[in-house]
């Protein structure tokens, strides 16, 4: 525990002892020139030695005094300079975005810094998560969501249109869709969020290819797109992929799509609620999502 004198004290020597002077000390600390000696006073007897040799016009520092003040002074100095950067710093503005975990990991993480470059001042924060937000309770300023594109209450902003297909890592033998017939399925989960919103079936799929024989029974099921983004990077199988979210692995050649049909999917639509579309953190991430992901679709 700390035995410190009264501050009250303190910062009436400190006034003094830089002003030499009691009744300047005073008017600086709004006190009058009585009340500074007897702070000075009180403070002299807690320590047990003078401060000050008093003058006619004005007082001097004794050595100890002198000792006392050059390490009080400055910490007044440090404890001002804090309070005033903690008071004149501006508030950092929050804006938070939810999608689901695949479409967060996959095409916002790798454009966070952007959203730091075009709007400083502003905090990002990302809430990825395959359940919906309550954005009339302000769960989320904004979300992306995947569906038909209608949402009551809500205004829907178009980003792209989904499509999926076999896809594969480069290294896998697969040239047909009767090579399926040997190949592991990876088959992923229906979506929690609505029942239009599922993602298709290797049966359906088979359906439109006209490939007939596939078990479809046979394969590893995944209940998210991540995890089955990767078992197909590392060669582990072929899955139905968004063609949207393996769009770098396309084009880099990691991943490829040997062969057709393509099922086309819903769409992902940025939705906020109507009535906070002209909101600050609204309109910023109606700005950076629309710029970002315009050259995203596949």
């Amino acid at each position: 525990m700390r035995r410190m004198p009264p501050l009250s004290a303190l910062r009436a020597f400190e006034a003094a002892a830089r002003q030499e002077s009691f009744k300047l000390a005073a008017h600086e600390l709004g006190v009058t020139p009585t009340a500074i000696s007897h702070h000075i006073r009180q403070l002299e007897a807690d320590l047990g030695f003078p401060l000050f040799v008093r003058q006619t016009r004005k007082v001097a520092l004794t050595p100890e005094g002198r000792t006392l003040f050059g390490p009080l002074s400055a910490s007044f100095d440090t404890i001002a300079e804090t309070v005033a950067n903690l008071r004149y710093r501006p508030a950092r503005r929050v804006a938070t975005l939810s999608a689901i975990a695949a479409f967060t990991a996959r095409l916002l993480v790798p454009r966070v810094a952007s959203f730091r470059a075009c709007n400083p001042g502003w905090d990002l924060r990302l809430h990825a998560s395959d359940g919906l937000v309550d954005l009339h309770a302000g769960e989320a300023d904004a979300a992306i969501r995947y569906g038909p594109g209608s949402y009551p209450g809500l205004t829907a902003v178009p980003l792209m249109h989904e499509r999926f297909a076999p896809v594969c890592s480069v290294h896998l033998p697969l040239r047909r869709p009767e090579d399926l017939r040997s190949a592991t399925l990876i088959h992923i989960d229906e979506l929690p969020q609505a029942a239009e919103m599922s993602l298709p079936t290797w049966d359906a799929w088979a359906a439109k290819a006209g490939l007939r024989g596939l078990d479809t029974d046979a394969c590893v099921s995944m209940n998210d797109e991540s995890s089955a983004i990767q078992a197909v990077i590392a060669g582990q199988g072929v899955a139905l992929l968004s063609l949207t979210l393996v769009a770098a692995e396309l084009a880099s050649g990691a991943l490829v799509q040997p062969f057709g049909p393509v099922i086309e999917g819903l769409h992902y639509n940025l939705v906020y609620p109507t009535d906070r579309a002209s909101q600050p953190a609204v309109a910023i991430l109606r700005d950076w999502v629309t710029t970002e992901l315009s050259e995203a679709q596949p």
